[in-house]
This record gives structure tokens, sequence and C-alpha cells, in this order.
């Protein structure tokens, strides 16, 4: 056998191949700054890729500005019944019409979809029909 090797770090302590000859609280020290630089790389990447991405937001400052003005003719929603501005409490039912919370519910709003037939298609489709079998000589 060999005799076991010190430390690289020459703390005194016998290291290990499994830690690159180095014993347990060097090695553990040894990943922590491994860890650190790494951190740091990634934060001077990070740091470069915002410099660029602020230059190139610079340039299409102008083309949101304009994009912007676009945008505040958007339609609001508004209730299927009563005409009122849902906004951003506004129910959209499965009859495809935005209601307010006054008028959520199919019965307030006279709803057109037919949910007992949407809910029979679904039972159909999980609950296969079976059969049982016509031959009597399987009966056992």
């Amino acid at each position: 056998m060999e005799d076991p090797a010190l430390c690289a770090n020459g703390c005194g302590f016998f290291g290990t191949a499994a830690n690159q000859n180095y014993c347990s609280k060097c090695y553990k020290d040894f990943l922590k700054k491994e860890e650190e630089n790494s951190a740091k790389e990634k934060e001077n990447v990070m740091a470069k890729d915002m410099a660029e991405l602020s230059l190139s937001s610079d340039q299409n400052t102008e083309k949101k500005i304009i994009a912007d003005d676009s945008s505040t003719n958007k339609k609001t929603e508004r209730c299927g019944k009563c005409n009122k501005k849902a906004g951003i409490v506004g129910f959209k039912c499965r009859c495809g019409t935005v209601f307010c919370s006054i008028h959520r519910l199919p019965e307030k709003h006279d709803c057109n979809f037919d949910y007992k037939a949407m809910l029979r298609e679904i039972l159909i489709k999980e609950n296969p029909l079976v059969k049982a079998d016509k031959l009597v000589e399987r009966e056992m």
C-alpha cells in the first residue's frame, strides 16, 4: 500500500485523491473559492449583457414611444348585458361574451351555451361503454 499523502494545502492533515489531495476542511474552502470565482464571472457577463441591452434599447426608444400612442386607443371590455365597463374584473362566459360581476352567472345573462350537452360529452369520453362477454363458455 502507498503511504497517505499530506494535504496539498500544507495544513498537516492527510489528503485523498477524491478531494484532489486536500483534506476535508481545505477541500471545502477550495470549493467555496471556486463558487465565488464563478459567481464573479457570471456577474461580469451579466454586466456586459446589460450594457449591450441599454445601448440597443436607447436606439429603440423612438419606436416604443410611437407604439405607446397606438396602445392608448385600446377598446375596453364591456358587459354584454348592461354595457357597463367590465375592466379588469370582467368575467368571460363559455358563450364567448364578457360580463360584469352582476351578470357573470349564466342565469343572469340568458346564456345560450348548452352545459348539459357539454357534460354529457365529457361523461361519454371518460366512461366508455362496458359490454358483457356474449360467449357462455368464458363464464366461470
